[in-house]
């Protein structure tokens, strides 16, 4: 994390390493813009991990195809982050049913 996040709010934090964290997988094939079908599969498997069920190549096929809103072959920033922001409700929705 950087060391701007020292500094700041923990919800300031939150979205910082949420940009860092896009950021670090869009840069892996020269386009820092959008994540490619393969860095989406490597964001999904190494942030997620057990998480979620995306491991197999049919699986992040699937969901590519659904988060790519504007069907360009990519996903960019806007697309990821109703993607975390959906997971988020989620996972808050999970927490209130324990």
């Amino acid at each position: 994390m950087s060391e701007v996040c020292k500094e700041v709010p923990q919800l300031a934090k939150a979205m910082i390493l949420l940009v860092e964290v896009f950021d670090k997988y869009a840069k892996k094939d020269g386009n820092a813009d959008s994540l490619s079908k393969g860095e989406l599969g490597d964001l999904l498997k190494a942030e997620l991990g057990e998480f979620t069920s995306f491991g197999d190549k049919t699986k992040v096929d699937e969901f590519f195809n659904q988060l790519d809103a504007n069907k360009d072959g990519t996903i960019s920033f806007q697309e990821f982050m109703v993607f975390t922001a959906s997971l988020t409700m989620l996972i808050q929705e999970m927490t209130k049913k324990v």
